[in-house]
């Protein structure tokens, strides 16, 4: 009997490797012509984010890196389509210190992205002008930016605006620099008043916030801000999650709503629906105690309002990524960026988690790996980050999964603590099909930020939402990839922000689509 089980349970783990396409990252930093590095001491322990987006307008991810006391950089995409990744410093007038965090949003819907750069200081909102160049836009919005450790950023547009609403999540203070346990600064929000910012309103209670997502968490149309908050500053804080009901002042879920209390060293938020019943996951980065939600009761035919009840799913889906897995450095690990990608492009989102020591802090780990969580068939995560080839032992931050050539492989970049950035691209072969569509609508919300991009194969519907916001201190904004596995084919639909359902379109794979309301989807090619 006992005999039989192990060879059952060996079938089974043979079948999910066969299921299984191991991607494979060739690094090319050095190559790529990318230099830079997140310096400074303990005022930016924390931060180091980079943005992806496409800022010259020729499709191609452009890249803003943060660069602590060193400048903030903007690097030009030159890669040739499923190339070798190249990049070129330009000077754009982002180029100022003390930035901790880049997001990319199109603030004013005049189809250029703009940039949040979180600051040691005022942040700054950057004012898109074309050909990668920015300008700084703080007087002309009416944004009034405090003076804080800025550590988080997450936007959304609510019910009947043009303009967008902002979450700015602060850290400690860095005043406190001998006893700063306790000094948690207040989260701010920043809603419209016509196409301007009305005055910030604080989000108070705050507990040092290092990740901030809007998010539709119930598909109810109005998304709530979920916040992850480190626990290693705050006093008698937890993770939180605000209501934001249009027109109404925020507040938070509690116990009585189901919201279960939770303390971690929150560093970042990333979502997806894993396991194709409409409601996004949470990946929650921490130390030591990563975490994996799902809802406890989801209705899975839309009879019920959910309620905010979590449970932890890490552990029995192997995504705890606790300690190191390569190495003989066995303290636990400590996780900062975290980010769903379907690398391999079989249909299932993975999870890459950025790692790094606080700062040689003896007792965690300081020879501690990125981790690349392989979503199998089962529903489980396999480590394959020393596979894959970007078991980096740097001590990393910031990170994004973007197509940067437009092969349809999601390519990798991740920030590092006192030394370089490093750029891997996607080689993998034997990956499955996949699609990349970019949303347009007429409006302020031009990229159609609070849509539902569902993809129907033959397992389900697969479904992400667009945000921006979550993981550590940066984002991404352009292309949202697909994988569709073997599926030639595949019927896409848009869930547009106002509430429109977009008819079902087959659209052939392997290519790239632009996708707007009432309209036939376009293909897309560079050139």
């Amino acid at each position: 009997m006992i005999r039989a089980s192990i060879l059952i349970g060996l079938l089974a783990t043979a079948a999910r490797a066969e299921d299984l396409t191991i991607p494979t990252f060739v690094e090319e930093t050095d190559a790529s012509g990318v230099l830079s590095s997140y310096d400074g001491d303990w005022e930016y322990m924390v931060g180091g984010g980079v943005a992806a987006f496409d800022c010259s307008g020729d499709g191609f991810p452009d890249l803003a890196l943060a660069g602590g006391t060193s400048p903030a950089s903007l690097w030009r995409n030159r890669s040739a389509q499923g190339g070798p990744l190249r990049f070129e410093k330009v000077e754009s007038g982002i180029e100022m210190e003390a930035v901790t965090g880049a997001y990319p949003l199109d603030i004013d819907g005049d189809g250029q992205q703009d940039l949040m750069l979180l600051r040691q200081g005022e942040s700054a909102l950057m004012r898109g002008l074309g050909d990668c160049r920015f300008e700084r836009a703080n007087a002309s919005w009416s944004f009034q930016a405090q003076s804080a450790w800025g550590s988080a950023f997450s936007a959304t547009w609510e019910d009947g605006q043009d303009w967008p609403t902002l979450a700015v999540g602060s850290y400690i203070d860095p005043g406190e620099e001998f006893f700063p346990w306790g000094s948690c600064t207040d989260n701010v929000l920043y809603r419209p008043d016509g196409r301007r910012f009305a005055t910030p309103a604080p989000l108070s209670p705050s507990f040092c916030a290092l990740s901030m997502l809007f998010t539709d968490w119930d598909r109810s149309g109005t998304p709530s801000l979920r916040i992850a908050n480190d626990r290693e500053y705050f006093k008698g804080g937890q993770e939180q999650m605000w209501r934001l009901p249009p027109g109404g002042d925020p507040t938070l879920y509690t116990a009585e709503d189901g919201w279960k209390p939770l303390r971690i060293w929150g560093m970042g938020i990333a979502s997806r629906d894993l396991d194709l019943d409409g409601y996004p996951e949470y990946a929650l980065s921490s130390m030591a105690d990563n975490k994996l939600q799902t809802l406890a009761q989801a209705p899975l035919d839309g009879s019920s309002a959910p309620r905010p009840d979590y449970v932890d799913v890490a552990f029995p889906k192997h995504a705890i990524a606790q300690r190191p897995y390569t190495g003989d450095d066995v303290r636990p690990s400590t996780a900062w960026h975290v980010e769903f990608a379907d690398v391999n492009n079989d249909a299932r989102p993975d999870l890459f988690i950025a790692k790094g020591n606080v700062d040689q802090m003896p007792d965690f780990a300081a020879e501690d790996p990125n981790n690349l969580l392989l979503l199998q068939a089962d529903g489980t995560f396999r480590e394959a980050g020393l596979e894959a080839g970007v078991a980096s032992m740097g001590v990393s931050r910031g990170a994004t999964l973007a197509d940067l050539n437009l092969d349809g492989r999601p390519d990798l970049v991740v920030t590092n603590r006192r030394a370089n950035a490093q750029v891997w691209r996607n080689t993998t072969p034997g990956a499955g099909h996949w699609l990349e569509l970019r949303l347009r609508q007429d409006g302020g919300n031009r990229d159609a930020v609070g849509a539902w991009i569902e993809v129907r194969l033959p397992d389900g519907v697969h479904s992400r939402e667009v945000t921006v916001g979550g993981g550590q201190a940066g984002g991404a904004m352009g292309w949202w990839h697909m994988g569709l596995g073997s599926a030639a084919e595949a019927e896409v639909r848009v869930l547009w922000p106002d509430g429109r359902e977009g008819d079902w379109e087959a659209l052939p794979a392997d290519g790239f689509y632009v996708l707007s309301p009432d309209a036939p989807a376009s293909r897309w090619s560079p050139g």
